[in-house]
């Protein structure tokens, strides 16, 4: 029995697309796709995993370095992460990454795993009556309570009264700030596309700006307002040539960035509030909390529209340069994560406990690692094996991939033109002449139909007494030939009596061995094959018809007729 269980184990291994390279449950790693990379830290050609780990909330927040399947490194975060990126921030040998992590309204830049440069958000404009009154207080011009009343008719303070005097008392000798905090962060080449440029990091902001920042000196190069908060992000192009930040919103909306424009350049209104984001190829596609998958164009128009099992916990995206490959990964609620193509479902992954997080790409030194955190803390860490074969066919239910192709329809020739205005202009005509013929087509139909049954032409008799069945079949080459008939009686249970057989026939041109058969009975269902021999007497290549009756004793009209045609004899007669 064991046996036969270790020989289905391996059978369902080696038919599945990945390696089980590792599965800890208990990792206690608790962090989302956006706190999650890979990265060469130390140069050395093995990447290592970085991931900004969330701990409780409160505590035991952390960023962990991953080699293999342990924690190379660990260092304490100050305020929980919002997400991380790798990034080449010069062009100093040896070529290293730096690790930036945005938590609050900092981002923390480390290098060889050592903290290296705390960059700050620039702080909002504050509202000037809030500036005066605080002003005022800080001159001993007005009293806490007044303090209180004016800044709660600006909205802006509420404290209960025997609290208020401490505060003004600690704050009041302070500067006024106004702070924001960040939301999402990206990365940007500078002006190469390689792999190993430099790179500028992109970051959003609560209030709803976009900042690119130079690589070396972290300060602002670039900046782009939005109308509502963003929440994903992703950007694609150079800082010095051309480039596009595409960015979810938390109204509900899709912003689409660019260059020549601080403005939003394209705005995708979606159903749903998006909870995923990946760009694949010059395509966009977004998951939403009503369990649908889209696919937009750069500027905005609807390609597609995928229905999933389960709502979406997180997205990303699988791109496997050496083999030109590239999918999104999809992790749903019910513990599995889907990889599609375009609409096309492409593999299903079945885990343990529900994704929260996935990234794909360089692990080690190897291409295809897909390395996933669960909602229990779990890390699970899988390779693409070097035979696996996506097909791009779906995998899903539904109608078949070529539905969806749109068909290359030809441009309109003058010729279909001049038709179509001649279609408008003549419509009633036309539709009168189509009737007519139609009319005519019906008519001559019903006659034909009314001859064939007054001359038993059918290959069926009408006769509800004798229903007969019959068909011919003529062998040879000539100048003799062998012509059989298959009758047959197609009552349920009442046999035929008494037919007879006659045949009709050019007799300068044909002879027949037996013109004429009796046969006393029928019975029902059985095929009666009836042969006889047939002598051509021409030998000038011309063929007739010859007319086979089926008669009843006692009636003069046949049951049933047929006309067969007679081949060309091909033979010469022996003499």
């Amino acid at each position: 029995m064991s046996s036969v269980s270790h020989e289905l184990k391996d059978t369902s291994v080696a038919s599945s697309k990945w390696l089980d390279a590792h599965y800890d449950p208990v990792a206690n790693l608790y962090t989302f796709s956006s706190c999650i990379a890979l990265s060469d830290l130390h140069g050395d050609g093995e990447n290592k995993l970085v991931v900004g780990d969330l701990g409780t909330g409160v505590c035991n927040v952390k960023l962990k370095v991953y080699r293999g399947t342990g924690v190379l490194s660990e260092s304490t975060l100050l305020d929980l992460p919002t997400g991380l990126v790798s990034f080449l921030m010069d062009l100093h040998e040896p070529r290293t990454p730096a690790i930036a992590v945005a938590s609050g309204p900092f981002i923390y830049v480390y290098k060889n795993l050592r903290p290296y440069f705390k960059f700050t958000l620039p702080s909002l404009e504050v509202n000037p009556l809030e500036q005066d009154v605080w002003s005022q207080a800080k001159e001993d011009m007005i009293d806490p309570m007044t303090l209180k009343e004016m800044l709660e008719g600006l909205r802006f303070l509420m404290l209960e009264p025997q609290e208020m005097e401490n505060f003004v008392l600690l704050h009041k000798e302070q500067p006024i700030r106004r702070q924001t905090v960040i939301t999402c962060i990206g990365m940007l080449k500078k002006n190469m596309a390689d792999e190993d440029a430099v790179s500028c990091l992109v970051i959003g902001t609560e209030n709803g700006d976009v900042y690119i920042l130079d690589p070396e000196a972290f300060t602002i190069l670039y900046k782009m307002s939005l109308p509502s908060s963003p929440t994903l992000m992703d950007v694609t192009g150079q800082f010095d040539v051309e480039f596009r930040i595409t960015v979810a919103c938390r109204n509900g909306n899709i912003y689409i960035l660019r260059r020549d424009s601080p403005k939003p350049k394209y705005c995708i209104e979606l159903s749903s509030h998006p909870v995923g984001l990946v760009r694949m190829g010059k395509n966009v596609v977004v998951g939403c909390t009503h369990e649908t998958l889209h696919g937009y164009t750069q500027k905005g128009k609807k390609l597609w529209t995928a229905y999933l099992p389960a709502p979406v916990t997180t997205m990303a995206l699988m791109d496997l340069p050496t083999r030109g490959f590239q999918a999104v990964l999809v992790g749903l609620a019910n513990c599995e994560v889907h990889m599609y193509r375009d609409k096309n479902l492409i593999s299903t992954i079945k885990t343990p406990d529900v994704v929260t997080s996935i990234c794909f790409g360089r692990y080690g030194r190897e291409d295809g690692t897909l390395i996933m955190t669960t909602k229990g803390g779990g890390l699970i860490v899988k390779i693409l094996k070097r035979t696996a074969v996506f097909d791009d066919r779906d995998s899903a239910p539904g109608p078949p991939i070529a539905q969806s192709i749109r068909l290359n329809v030809p441009k309109k020739t003058k010729l279909y033109v001049d038709q179509t205005l001649r279609e408008r202009e003549n419509a009633v005509a036309m539709h009168r002449a189509f009737q007519m013929d139609l009319s005519r087509l019906r008519l001559a139909a019903a006659r034909a139909y009314v001859k064939a049954l007054e001359s038993s032409l059918t290959p069926m008799s009408a006769s509800l007494t004798e229903p007969l069945k019959m068909n011919a079949v003529v062998q040879g080459l000539g100048p003799s030939f062998k012509l059989t008939l298959n009758i047959q009686n197609t009552a349920s249970c009442r046999p035929v009596m008494n037919l007879a057989i006659s045949f009709l026939y050019d007799e300068n041109l044909y002879s027949m061995r037996t013109a004429f058969f009796k046969i006393p009975l029928l019975v029902p269902g059985l095929n009666y094959p009836i042969d006889t021999f047939v002598e051509c007497l021409s030998d000038k290549g011309i063929s007739d018809i010859i007319k086979v009756f089926v008669l009843r004793e006692g009636k003069s009209a046949p049951l049933l007729t047929a006309h067969i045609n007679m081949p060309v004899s091909e033979g010469l007669a022996l003499n």
